[in-house]
């Protein structure tokens, strides 16, 4: 017997007419929500080491991990109905197991502002992508916006959190946006654009920082 984790779509039929609209934009409003939610994981830095019984939160993390990876192996393999997959995740790892596996090895591998700025970016700009890129209206600011929105994150986590000048923190983050904005753009069969727009920027900028000595700390 099939099991639904879900209500055929009830709460995002209410939630679109009270939007203004229809069940569609319910669906795609609850999914910017949802996406929104994912910096819910840069709790992470704020939790002392053992706050969760004497269990690390490395070890927390990791388990909110495998949890999630275990409730996509039963949707893959039986049959479990999840809300808001879509057709072409039907047979494929879905995109929230994509993000929760780019949200844990962010913070957990990269250097603390890097980390903050990519799931910044991927947290609140990819869902700013899904609302202009299909938008007749709005494509005109497609990549521009998307662009200086995640520099503009990433400048407030490169200063704030990593304490860089300002110079070397605005062109990295102007780097990281473009990078971040162009890997997100690519439609892959098997890969989800929300791992490649957070693990790209990080990446590049992880080695930004161990190719030029002192880079953070340039004009100031």
């Amino acid at each position: 017997m099939t099991i639904r984790l879900h209500r055929g779509g009830r709460w995002r039929a209410w939630l679109g007419r009270r939007l203004g609209g229809d069940a569609a934009l319910g669906d795609r409003a609850w999914r910017r929500c949802l996406h929104g939610a994912g910096t819910a994981v840069l709790l992470y830095y704020l939790l002392p080491g053992r706050f969760f019984l004497f269990v690390s939160t490395e070890t927390v993390l990791v388990a909110a991990l495998g949890s999630v990876l275990a409730l996509e192996a039963l949707r893959l393999g039986a049959g479990l109905e999840l809300p808001t997959i879509r057709p072409y995740e039907r047979r494929r790892l879905a995109s929230y197991a994509y993000y929760a596996i780019a949200l844990t090895v962010a913070v957990l591998l990269f250097p603390r502002p890097i980390a903050v700025a990519v799931v910044l970016g991927t947290a609140l700009v990819d869902p700013l992508i899904g609302e202009l890129r299909p938008s007749a209206r709005f494509a005109p600011l497609y990549p521009l916006v998307p662009v200086v929105v995640w520099a503009a994150l990433a400048v407030t986590a490169f200063t704030l959190v990593g304490g860089w000048a300002p110079l070397p923190a605005t062109a990295a983050a102007l780097g990281g946006g473009a990078l971040a904005v162009a890997a997100e753009r690519p439609r892959m069969a098997m890969v989800d654009d929300d791992l490649v727009m957070t693990l790209v920027p990080a990446l590049a900028l992880t080695a930004l920082l161990f190719l030029v000595p002192g880079f953070p700390g340039l004009g100031g």
